[in-house]
């Protein structure tokens, strides 16, 4: 008997069709990443620039909210919010601080 003849079987086939998902109806793994993807869960990082003071003062909100017992992530969720809530308040037009704030610093340069 030759055994350099036999192939062993291949149990991680790389065939993208799987029989049990097919049969159950439920998505695959592959499909169930897709679909949080599509639903807001993908992260991405961005590079933006910041003065030292607010950052600084960033750093140290963060570390007092976990200090005082706020359940947050990291610095990266506590700045999604935020940016969140600006989002939100820009959105409501000439009742916006954020942009209110855009406006006086746009006048106090005009006068410089």
């Amino acid at each position: 008997m030759d055994n350099k003849l036999k192939k062993p079987p291949e149990f991680y086939d790389h065939n993208p069709f799987d029989p049990i998902n097919a049969a159950t109806g439920s998505p695959s793994p592959k499909e169930l990443s897709a679909s949080k993807k599509t639903m807001g869960d993908e992260k991405r990082k961005a590079g933006y620039y910041l003065s030292a003071i607010l950052l600084e003062r960033f750093n140290r909100k963060f570390h007092e909210l976990k200090l005082n017992g706020f359940s947050i992530e990291n610095k990266s969720a506590l700045l999604e919010k935020a940016l969140s809530f600006a989002l939100d308040d820009i959105d409501k037009g000439f009742e916006s601080l954020v942009l209110k704030q855009i406006e006086d610093k746009d006048k106090y340069k005009e006068k410089a």
